[in-house]
């Protein structure tokens, strides 16, 4: 065998394969190569648009919790102040009713004072009466014994 046929044959099998590699078998690999490192580009901008997504979401939650709390706050504030009006209103009640009672019992404590004064005047020349009756042994006409009394109650 001759050194350089071999080594002619060699190339041009080397050649034929490196051609048909080239051909056939590299451009599926290199396709698939590419389709590969998109795949893990697209997952990666996915991942970096889900992390600022979540951050996003993170700031947004606690901007609604702040402004809940808020919320709540002021409806926590305007409970106590309404809270506050209310119980006012009801003391200033209470005292009007207070005062009103008060008033009532004053006047119902005169008229039973008068009452009183008035049954104690009548009590008075009743006795007055009677002792006079018995002073005197006698009995007074009746006209005469109204004009007495209706006398003694104005004079006492």
């Amino acid at each position: 065998m001759n050194l350089n046929a071999t080594l002619f044959a060699q190339l041009v099998v080397f050649f034929t394969l490196a051609w048909v590699t080239m051909k056939f078998v590299w451009p599926p690999i290199v396709k698939a190569i590419d389709e590969r490192a998109k795949k893990i580009a697209d997952g990666l901008a996915a991942a970096d648009k889900a992390k600022t997504d979540l951050v996003n979401a993170e700031k947004k939650a606690t901007d609604e919790l702040r402004k809940a709390r808020e919320s709540a706050a002021e409806l926590r504030g305007g409970a106590e102040k309404q809270a506050a009006h209310l119980v006012e209103e009801a003391r200033a009640e209470a005292a009007r009713i207070v005062a009103a009672a008060r008033e009532a019992a004053e006047t119902e404590a005169a008229a039973a004072a008068q009452r009183a004064k008035e049954a104690l005047r009548e009590h008075v020349a009743q006795l007055a009466v009677a002792g006079a009756e018995k002073i005197l042994r006698k009995e007074v006409n009746a006209q005469a014994h109204a004009d007495l009394l209706a006398q003694l109650k104005s004079e006492l």
